[in-house]
């Protein structure tokens, strides 16, 4: 993935983080999704896939949805790296506790 490019929410694997571009056109499925906090800008990471491999479960703002593939593909958004920031929070704790 290129942090540049915008991909459809469903092309998140277990783990892997990206922050909301866009969201769906349609009206109804788009106020439904802000009235649950995620709008331009929220940080949203792919935590669990269903047996079959639908729905996704997703985490942002302290909550868990499971989204359909269908409905995850019309929520764009950027890649995003929360490992990298993970462990610059670690190395900060490291480095107060040894002070």
């Amino acid at each position: 993935m290129n942090d540049n490019d915008l991909y459809g929410l469903d092309t998140l694997n277990v783990g892997e983080s990206g922050l909301v571009c866009q969201l769906p056109d349609d009206t109804d499925k788009r106020h439904r999704l802000m009235s649950l906090g995620l709008i331009n800008g929220t940080l949203i990471t792919a935590i669990n896939v269903g047996p079959l491999g639908d729905p996704k479960a997703y985490f942002f703002r302290g909550a868990v949805i499971a989204l359909r593939q269908s409905d995850a593909k019309n929520i764009l958004i950027k890649p995003h790296n929360t490992y990298d920031r993970t462990n610059e929070r670690w190395d900060k704790l490291e480095q107060n506790s040894q002070h």
